[in-house]
């Protein structure tokens, strides 16, 4: 699961790059009010940008399977395989560990969306048996003052 944690913090990274060039958007050239008012359609882009690539394999455990503009909020939809470990074990043992890298790699990566008020969501299902295991919904408010 580390391993999938450090792929998956740098497939943000890809992706934020990703939305910046096929956006033709760079929020350092944009006011904070423009963007904010701008963050539907950059939701709606991004999203429509991505899914055309989907199913993406982030490692042997995870694949990026879904991606939807809701709004204001990217949600991404991960399968994982959990292999041996049930659906409850790795809700009790991974939880907590992937919530703190996820948001720390969301807040590094994807900060000038975040700051435009375009939130991130990250859902995990099992690839197994596509039950629910977590849900990360991160804003600029989870991030540290000092990345903003």
């Amino acid at each position: 699961m580390k391993k999938n944690i450090s792929v998956i913090l740098l497939l943000l990274s890809i992706v934020s790059s990703a939305f910046s060039q096929d956006l033709k958007i760079r929020t350092d050239e944009f006011p904070k009010k423009e963007m904010k008012s701008q963050s539907k359609e950059i939701v709606k882009l991004a999203s429509e940008s991505i899914s055309k690539s989907l199913p993406q394999v982030v490692d042997k455990y995870t694949t990026l399977v879904s991606v939807k503009g809701i709004g204001k909020t990217l949600l991404y939809t991960f399968e994982i395989n959990t292999g041996s470990k049930s659906d409850k074990t790795v809700q009790n043992e991974d939880r907590s560990r992937m919530k703190r890298a996820v948001t720390e790699g969301i807040c590094q990566s994807s900060s000038k969306f975040l700051i435009a008020g375009v939130n991130t969501s990250y859902i995990y299902i099992s690839s197994k048996t596509k039950a629910h295991l977590f849900q990360f919904d991160i804003s600029l408010k989870d991030c540290p003052v000092s990345k903003h």
